[in-house]
């Protein structure tokens, strides 16, 4: 085939086949990408299960994508599971012990993508932490694949888990080149538990093919992140793994969808008066993620935190699917009518990003997951970091060492402390210490050059992604 020239690389719609893990902190990113990216003059594949799909189809900020076909959905199907029918097929509201059986049946979907692969024949596969296998596939009919990391590379390029299972090590000491980022005695008990967990629940094949997830990349991959955020760690990781490591930014949903399916609109309403009423940086919102749940213990400490800090807040609780209660039984005794005239505690749901974005909000209460950890400092909120597990440590410290937030310690066997909650709600939203100003500024800093220069970040990601795919063509 004759070599593309510059000026039809830049003018030729590539066609991207973009294929997410099935949890929403997967899709949401994948998604925002391909905008970006039918933005730039890509035609986007977007795959996934039916029941993920059915849910992105009511997103209203995708119609425009939709109607001009330069984003369209592929449906995979998943073979037959008794314990795991259609509406499984997802994270979301996924009872914990079938996350192994998902893990499984996504893995034996492997048949079912090679037959979207030969039928679209795309131009590239950007593909997921959790399936190596999809690039190998698409490398069988000379398509080349990008990783698209999801999560900070904080947590990967000093992770226990690419240690343990790269290197074989068989404990776990939390000793990093980085001293910022560690982890304490207590998450070192409960990383070494989980590991062990998913070791035992999943077969070598799969292993196998999580460990090899860099490894069958491209030359390049992909980051939801920005080197103002982490630029050492990304510059490490890359000379670690032998891979161009592209920033693409926080990716930023810049629209809010009021018609997406969980959305209340009196909830909504309702918080967003109560922060007009509020004065500016007077209210701290706690939120956990839509995966992570506090036990009755720390729903307790939690609640008797926000109560001593004297602070106004916005408190969504969650609870697993299959357990949740009412508010009233959730909390302390008497606790919603105590702090009635401060607070809003919201069951399931709230509109996080126009809370973060609202001039009244002085701080989150954050278990920093990487996707609200980017929110936050987008929109140049403090955050007050209550990791609960996986990678959310490593956030939390990262946080801390750049400036934009402070850590509620537990106490030395992992609990959380209502004095501790209390205390650094008090110092960033309430009395406003030194230390509390010093990273409510360094969080508007940050949040002033994520917008300036991730834009800078994103095109260099998407002229190495046309080039690539020049690259391919030209060699057919």
């Amino acid at each position: 085939m004759e070599q593309t020239s510059n000026d039809e690389s830049n003018t030729r719609r590539f066609r991207v086949l973009m294929f997410p893990w099935l949890a929403h902190g997967h899709m949401s990113p994948f998604l925002e990408l391909s905008k970006r990216l039918a933005q730039n003059n890509f035609q986007i594949y977007f795959c996934s299960t039916e029941v993920n799909l059915s849910f992105i189809k009511k997103d209203r900020n995708l119609d425009e994508y939709f109607s001009d076909h330069s984003i369209e959905l592929v449906q995979l199907d998943l073979p037959h599971f008794p314990e795991l029918p259609p509406h499984y097929h997802t994270t979301k509201n996924l009872p914990p012990h079938l996350n192994p059986t998902l893990h499984v049946a996504f893995y034996m979907g492997k048949t079912n993508f090679q037959n979207i692969l030969n039928i679209l024949q795309p131009d590239l596969l950007i593909y997921d932490v959790f399936q190596a296998w999809a690039s190998e596939l698409a490398s069988l009919i000379h398509i080349p694949s990008v990783l698209f990391l999801c999560a900070g590379v904080v947590c990967w390029a000093w992770s226990y888990f690419y240690d343990f299972m790269n290197k074989g090590n068989s404990g776990i000491d939390g000793t990093y080149p980085f001293p910022a980022i560690f982890l304490r005695d207590y998450e070192i008990k409960r990383m070494a538990a989980l590991f062990q967990e998913f070791k035992k629940n999943f077969h070598e094949e799969m292993l196998l093919s999580l460990t090899k997830c860099l490894e069958v990349s491209s030359d390049i991959v992909l980051l939801k992140s920005q080197r103002e955020i982490e630029g050492k760690y990304i510059d490490q990781f890359s000379s670690c793994c032998g891979k161009k490591i592209l920033a693409v930014g926080p990716l930023i949903e810049l629209k809010h969808d009021d018609t997406k399916e969980e959305e209340k609109d009196e909830n909504s309403s309702h918080i967003i008066d109560f922060l007009n009423d509020r004065g500016e940086s007077s209210v701290v919102y706690v939120s956990f993620g839509s995966e992570c749940f506090l036990s009755e213990e720390e729903r307790e400490e939690m609640a008797y935190g926000l109560e001593l800090s004297n602070a106004n807040f916005i408190w969504v609780v969650r609870f697993p699917v299959g357990h949740a209660i009412a508010l009233e039984e959730a909390l302390p005794e008497g606790f919603l009518e105590r702090v009635k005239t401060r607070g809003v505690v919201v069951d399931g749901w709230a509109p996080q990003a126009k809370i973060l974005e609202h001039p009244s909000t002085g701080g989150f209460v954050s278990h920093c997951g990487w996707g609200s950890f980017l929110e936050s400092i987008y929109y140049g909120v403090p955050l007050l970091a209550l990791p609960m597990l996986y990678d959310q440590p490593h956030h939390a410290r990262l946080a801390v060492e750049i400036g934009v937030g402070i850590e509620i310690l537990r106490d030395e066997d992992g609990r959380i402390k209502r004095e501790n909650v209390a205390k650094v709600i008090k110092e960033v939203v309430v009395e406003k210490t030194e230390l509390g100003e010093s990273v409510k500024q360094k969080a508007k800093e940050l949040s002033h050059k994520l917008r300036e220069e991730g834009e800078e970040q994103l095109h260099e990601a998407v002229e190495k992604l046309k080039s690539l795919c020049s690259k391919i063509q030209s060699q057919e």
